[in-house]
């Protein structure tokens, strides 16, 4: 039931990082504050498609 998601900065909109997810319990979309490699900041990451 764990799926693979794929987080974003929302700075720079670039892909970094991806991580699994369970469906059925968490039904909004994650968000961490992780380091973008591009921005050179820690930023906030936003699950996408």
């Amino acid at each position: 039931m764990r799926d693979i998601v794929t987080l974003a900065c929302t700075a720079c909109k670039q892909r970094n990082y991806t991580t699994t997810k369970n469906k059925r319990k968490t039904t909004e979309k994650l968000e961490f504050k992780k380091y973008c490699r591009f921005c050179r900041l820690h930023t906030i990451h936003k699950e996408t498609k």
